[in-house]
């Protein structure tokens, strides 16, 4: 166990960084998967388009099905570790695994051959979503101080965007480089090396975090989680905000090879486009100031914001590129503010659960929470794109007909600022329940104290018994 310590002034740099640690494992995996899985499967596997759509919505309902799984599998836990910890150790090497046979292309065909890609990728899904969850989870239980949520959720966030950063900009390079013009043997050899260096993180993050409820945590009964979403509605608009939000930006990401590659007629602006997505911490790294003059809810609001602004720019910048290179900074900036909200914003969640229904569900409330959102969103941003360009006529290595190319351009740049607006508008009814954010926490600090004078009693008293029968 690390003997890193929680004290009143926060937690150590060495445990941000672990916990940032966290996000940047599994994004180096996730983001390869969700960049570049839909291109995968139609230009390199051999896929068509309207199967590998299928298999996008597909995988994306079967592993929203697994979620609350996850997220009871963490409150039932119960070890020293704490209860979201222990996950990061069991799960690093399966995940690996499985993102490592997705992007393998086996001797197969016809069905066999959309069987396995189904199978893998699904696998690989469940698998990211077990290990993400205890990501988010543990968030709550490793400060009990809003503003040092906030804080280190800004590191994970930041170590998050460097993971994304990673795979976004090498990652076409590294599969020409180590496949030697042989996309599919690229892809394997590839994945294979970020899943070395993400174990490596996951195991660091395990042994460098703390949970500061590890020796009190406590198995929570299956009807006890579900019984905190009972008039949760904070967590209700966090989720709802949070999914419009994965459908935007899922939907302009699995756009952005097609549309580079076929309308850019340029395939290297994917890495370059890729690469400034790390502004994405400019507005990750401004949130704490912001969190000083603004409500949370100000802050992804405004976040939305400046998302769809970039987005609408995009469309209107046509084939200048360094029109679009502006426009995609704004939007990074934004979604970097949009992203980061929703983590913090599940840990306030648990608290009001807890407050509504007397139940500290963490583990079900932000693992459910966060997860619900990131699947339902992009599995409909991987859909609706590819459902797109299949009716407008796309064929995958050829030349695009016209409106192929303008469905292309319709769902880079102004499907997602519509989503991103709709977002906006979901999120503005969180404020009400954030105004009673202190009186919230007031309330559950007298509710601990008084269960806490009670228990001191209780062992006071067995202690007295225990000295009169010695007597």
């Amino acid at each position: 166990m690390s003997n890193t310590k929680t004290n009143s002034n926060g937690l150590s740099l060495k445990n941000r960084i672990a916990y940032a640690g966290t996000d940047a494992a599994g994004n180096l995996l996730y983001c390869t998967l969700t960049s570049f899985i839909n291109f995968y499967h139609t230009d390199v596997f051999g896929l068509s388009i309207g199967t590998a759509a299928i298999i996008a919505l597909f995988v994306r309902i079967l592993n929203t099905a697994t979620v609350p799984l996850w997220g009871l599998a963490i409150d039932k836990t119960r070890s020293v570790y704490g209860k979201s910890r222990p996950w990061f150790a069991r799960l690093a090497i399966p995940f690996g695994v499985f993102m490592c046979l997705t992007f393998f292309t086996p001797h197969l065909s016809g069905n066999s051959r959309v069987a396995y890609a189904a199978f893998t990728y699904l696998t690989a899904s469940i698998l990211y979503t077990g290990i993400s969850t205890p990501i988010t989870a543990i968030l709550p239980n490793l400060s009990n101080e809003s503003y040092e949520r906030t804080k280190l959720n800004s590191f994970r966030m930041i170590g998050g965007n460097i993971g994304y950063f990673v795979t976004a900009t090498f990652t076409l390079t590294l599969v020409s480089v180590l496949g030697r013009g042989n996309r599919q043997q690229g892809f394997s050899l590839t994945v294979l090396l970020y899943t070395a260096i993400s174990v490596c993180m996951f195991f660091y993050a395990f042994r460098n975090t703390r949970e500061v409820n590890a020796k009190t945590a406590k198995s929570l009964p299956i009807r006890d989680s579900f019984k905190a979403l009972r008039s949760n509605w904070p967590w209700v608009i966090v989720v709802l905000g949070s999914a419009f939000y994965w459908l935007g930006n899922s939907t302009r990401t699995s756009s952005l090879i097609y549309y580079s590659r076929y309308y850019l007629e340029n395939e290297n602006y994917v890495s370059i486009l890729n690469a400034l997505v790390l502004t994405q911490m400019i507005g990750v790294a401004a949130i704490p100031f912001l969190a000083r003059r603004l409500s949370k809810t100000c802050i992804m609001i405004l976040g939305f914001f400046i998302a769809a602004v970039g987005q609408i720019s995009l469309g209107i910048a046509g084939r200048n590129f360094t029109v679009i290179v502006i426009a995609w900074v704004i939007t990074s900036i934004g979604t970097g503010i949009a992203v980061s909200m929703p983590f913090a914003m599940l840990s306030d969640t648990v608290d009001y659960g807890e407050y509504k229904n007397g139940v500290r569900a963490s583990g079900f409330l932000t693992a459910v929470g966060s997860a619900v959102g990131l699947q339902v969103g992009t599995g409909l941003g991987d859909f609706v794109p590819l459902k797109l360009m299949q009716h407008f006529g796309y064929v995958a290595n050829q030349k695009q007909s016209a409106i192929a190319l303008a469905a292309m351009k319709t769902g880079f740049s102004y499907l997602p600022a519509a989503f991103f607006i709709i977002g906006a508008v979901i999120m503005i009814f969180y404020y009400r329940f954030e105004k009673n954010e202190s009186v919230v926490l007031e309330e559950l600090a007298n509710r601990r104290e008084k269960i806490t004078d009670t228990d001191n009693r209780h062992r006071n008293t067995v202690h007295k018994n225990r000295l009169v029968q010695e007597v």
